[in-house]
């Protein structure tokens, strides 16, 4: 760790900005005689608008890692539900803070909640799981693709392109445009991103003094619940870029997830429940289970 100042690579979008900002904050406030500054770095997700086309993961997260590991900054600030499962050599995941909210919500133009809109209302999301709990939800939406930060695609709503879209309800709160939620979606009826709320701090391996500060901001409820729903998505073999979604909760002194595995067709999407105690395993057993009946195939 360098004695006068710590650099915090992030993307460069509005969303991303607030979120290196908020660690950059906590970050000064342990080290008040240390410089910290933003480093904006983009990424190939930022220059692709057709990411499906994109071989492999981390399409917002490895040229950040590829930083970390070169020096050139020394924190990574990513939304976690963007990190791949596979931990990458040489760094390491410090501090998951404090989750946000994990629900979607949808923001319509009319301010319609989503079992209300009208038949053939133009639908906006570029994430096959929300596609897949949308047509699960209503069959007769017009469900479409589309890109772009959470300003844009607000934007295209205002403008009439798109009579709604589906949004991260903790993007939405983050940025303070709460106002702007017509429907928050209930978890339990329509599964989260892995992750989907929680950030993560990333560093290199070998940096123990700025471990010991970055470690001030891991939560560890984010992180069992966070590490379960992930737990999930690596046992499925799978990525942001599928139709899966899952939700952890503390009940009593049990540790529950919802997983949920859509499809991009008419095949029915898949949905169980586990209780455990280790988040680990409790991924793994519900990732079992649901290749068992029959998620491979959807997959």
């Amino acid at each position: 760790m360098p004695s006068d100042r710590v650099r915090v690579g992030t993307r460069g979008s509005i969303l991303a900005m607030w979120q290196a900002r908020w660690v950059s904050e906590h970050l000064r406030s342990v080290t008040p005689d240390c410089l910290v500054e933003l480093v904006e770095i983009k990424t190939r997700g930022d220059e692709h608008q057709d990411l499906g086309s994109l071989p492999g993961m981390g399409h917002f997260t490895s040229e950040l890692e590829a930083a970390l590991g070169e020096g050139r900054i020394d924190v990574a600030v990513h939304s976690l539900k963007d990190l791949p499962v596979d931990e990458t050599v040489g760094v390491t995941v410090a501090a998951v803070p404090l989750r946000h909210d994990s629900s979607d919500s949808l923001v319509s133009s009319s301010g319609a909640s989503l079992m209300s809109l009208a038949r053939g209302s133009r639908i906006g999301t570029g994430s096959p799981r929300r596609a897949a709990l949308l047509m699960s939800h209503r069959p007769d939406l017009d469900v479409v693709e589309i890109r772009g930060n959470v300003d844009t695609r607000i934007r295209r709503v205002d403008e009439g392109t798109y009579d709604a879209v589906v949004l991260a309800t903790a993007g939405l709160l983050r940025l303070g445009l709460e106002d702007r939620i017509s429907e928050k979606l209930d978890v339990r009826e329509f599964p989260p991103a892995p992750g989907q709320g929680a950030l993560a701090v990333q560093m290199r391996d070998e940096d123990s003094e700025l471990h010991r500060v970055v470690k001030g901001l891991d939560d560890p409820d984010a992180r069992v619940t966070s590490g379960a729903e992930r737990a999930f998505l690596r046992g499925l073999g799978g990525g942001c870029a599928l139709p899966v979604g899952a939700h952890a909760w503390r009940e009593a002194d049990q540790l529950k997830l919802l997983g949920f595995v859509g499809s991009n067709n008419s095949a029915p999407s898949l949905r169980a429940e586990v209780t455990g105690g280790d988040p680990q395993a409790l991924g793994e057993k519900l990732a079992e289970y649901m290749l068992s009946a029959g998620a491979r195939d959807l997959l």
